[in-house]
């Protein structure tokens, strides 16, 4: 009997484990700038793609959904190709990829001014002056602050900062563990492209469609992580992980986005409030479910879902440091696994094979075999005329 394959372990090469240390310490390198500074004050990156972005659609322009795609296609693929070109130019030189991977990640990632500026929105609110709240609410959404009380604002604050921690945090460290420099340029770039023209309004109903699209495609995974850590994380920040898990089963499928809500619905509950409700952006109203059953939200829910938040952006961070440190080691067992599956298959062939040979041969040399002295008549034996006795006698 043939016996198993056996494949031995290669071990990754110098260069790629040198690579894969460079792509998980700039990671961490740029999460810790962003955590000691927050974004750029100056010359922020965002905000240069965002000026050209900006300049490329007033040169693409149509309220038709073809013109937007080609805008999306423009915006969205040039980053990328230059993420592909930087990454393709530092294949030997590990430093520069890790410089490199760290200064893009602290460009794209925003948890930290995320926290700071809910932070100093409830601090206003806690100093009872309401009109410094509604400034710092158009730093973190959209809405028209201007009709808003204090649950109100704690509410938006709350919103903003759960969905944002997907969009700012945990997507941009997916994205670049998974692809590096490539994932981390064009997933700024698709989300910031959705905050510009992927909204309702008259000029971008249609102009927008292929923004918004690709911004939920690239938003489906990492917002259900989000949630995932959401609930993993509560006790952390004094919260409830099962109450976080309940609402997010049971309220997530029913916010018009299909990522917003998974975020919010697992912040609500984790700290037993109800989000949802009636938004105003600026003219236009819009109705949203609610999510979760617990109170209405106040000051102290936006500080106890700011520190939920940084929870969530650590376990994040560890999460994509290890997959992208790990990279080597995990296409070096992947590559054992294929080798031994083909050696087995190729292994059961032959014997098959020889099987197959074997039992031919075995027809053959019982077809020549002679009818005289057989013990048990066969198939050849009864196929041959029986002997006439009467003549014998």
């Amino acid at each position: 009997m043939a016996k198993a394959p056996v494949t031995h372990w290669t071990r990754p090469s110098r260069r790629a484990i040198g690579l894969a240390a460079a792509h998980a310490g700039g990671l961490l390198a740029g999460a810790a700038l962003d955590a000691a500074f927050g974004d750029p004050r100056r010359f922020h990156p965002v905000a240069g793609f965002g000026r050209a972005a900006t300049a490329l659609e007033r040169r693409c322009y149509a309220p038709d959904r073809a013109a937007g795609a080609r805008f999306t296609a423009i915006a969205v693929g040039v980053p990328v190709a230059a993420g592909i070109a930087a990454t393709l130019a530092t294949r030997r030189h590990p430093w520069i990829r890790a410089g490199l991977v760290a200064a893009t990640t602290w460009a794209v990632l925003g948890g930290t001014s995320l926290r700071r500026e809910a932070t100093t929105l409830a601090d206003a609110l806690d100093a009872g002056d309401l009109p410094a709240a509604r400034e710092r609410l158009p730093h973190l959404c959209g809405r028209d602050p201007s009709t808003l009380d204090n649950a109100g604002l704690a509410r938006a604050t709350v919103e903003s900062v759960a969905e944002n921690t997907s969009d700012a945090v945990v997507a941009p460290l997916a994205w670049g563990a998974l692809t590096g420099l490539p994932g981390l340029l064009g997933y700024r770039a698709v989300n910031t492209l959705d905050a510009m023209v992927g909204h309702r309004s008259r000029r971008y109903r249609d102009f927008g469609t292929a923004s918004a699209r690709l911004d939920d495609v690239a938003n489906l995974a990492p917002a259900r992580a989000t949630a995932a850590l959401t609930v993993a994380t509560a006790p952390v920040a004094g919260a409830s992980s099962l109450g976080a898990l309940r609402t997010w089963l049971r309220y997530g499928g029913r916010h018009p986005s299909p990522n917003a809500g998974q975020c919010e619905a697992a912040m609500a509950g984790a700290l037993g409030i109800r989000l949802g409700g009636l938004n105003v952006y600026h003219g236009r109203v819009e109705e949203r479910p609610a999510l979760g059953d617990g109170r209405t939200p106040e000051t102290s829910d936006i500080r106890r879902a700011a520190r939920l938040s940084g929870a969530v952006a650590t376990a994040a961070l560890a999460m994509a440091v290890g997959h992208a440190a790990a990279r080597p080691w995990r296409r070096a067992l992947i590559a054992r696994a294929v080798r031994t599956v083909s050696a087995r298959r190729a292994l059961a062939g032959r014997a098959v094979a020889r099987r197959t040979l074997d039992r031919s041969a075995l027809d053959r040399s019982a077809l020549d075999r002679p009818a005289l002295g057989r013990s048990t008549p066969d198939r050849w034996a009864l196929a041959r005329p029986a002997p006439d006795r009467r003549r014998s006698r």
